[in-house]
Formats: C-alpha cells, structure tokens, sequence
C-alpha cells in the first residue's frame, strides 16, 4: 500500500525558512516525477516545484530564488526548501509522487499518488 508521509509544515514569521519532507514508502515500481502543489484559501491548488528523475527541477515564477526542491532516491523523499517566505505563501503544501508502472505489453503507465497536506502559515 502507498503512502505519502508530509512533515515540516507550521507557522513561521515573514522572511523566515521552512523545509517541508514527503517520504514515500510502500511500493514496488520505481518512483519518476515528484513535485509540490499548494491550495490557500479559496484559491486552486497550484504548482509550486517539480523535479523530474534526472533531478532537473521546474519552479512556479512566484517562488524562483527562494524555494528550492530536491529528492533523495535511496529515501524515496522529495523536500522543498522554502525560504524568504511572504505572507501569500500561506496555503496547505501537497507533495506528488508519480510511479512507473511497468505492463506486460512493455509499455508503461503512470500512477499519481498525493500526501494529504500540510499547512504553511506564514505571519507576523
């Protein structure tokens, strides 16, 4: 069965740091994307960073140069370091793991799995 375990979300002062972890576990297929998403309130759950297998990462325009993601295969973990936060950061952060399924045909498919969310609360 698998699970995406979220940690490091909290209440942090504007221009302070944040560095949130999403450890997958339970799986057999190899693990291809893994990304962040955030939702603040009344909003759509937007993305925030990917980094593809290659470990080349993407960045929405609103958070380049201050966030950072990253993953670590052997922990099957993709972090996101947030630093130099703003007040519009606020919003509940989903990682997103996509899994390679191998079929039997020799093609593949994908299966996404999202954490259930942690909450970043930035303000003074």
């Amino acid at each position: 069965q698998v699970q995406l375990v979220e940690s490091g979300g909290g209440l942090v002062q504007p221009g302070g740091s944040l560095r949130l972890s999403c450890a997958a576990s339970g799986s057999i297929f190899s693990i291809n994307a893994m990304g962040w998403y955030r939702q603040g309130p009344g909003k759509e759950r937007d993305l925030v960073a990917t980094i593809n297998s290659g470990g080349i990462p993407t960045y929405a325009d609103s958070v380049k140069g201050r966030f950072t993601i990253s993953r670590d295969n052997a922990k099957n973990t993709v972090y996101l370091q947030m630093s130099s936060l703003k007040p519009e950061d606020t919003a509940v952060y989903f990682c997103k793991v996509t899994f390679r399924v191998p079929l039997v045909t020799g093609d593949s498919t994908f299966l996404e799995v999202w954490g259930q969310g942690t909450l970043v609360t930035v303000s003074s």
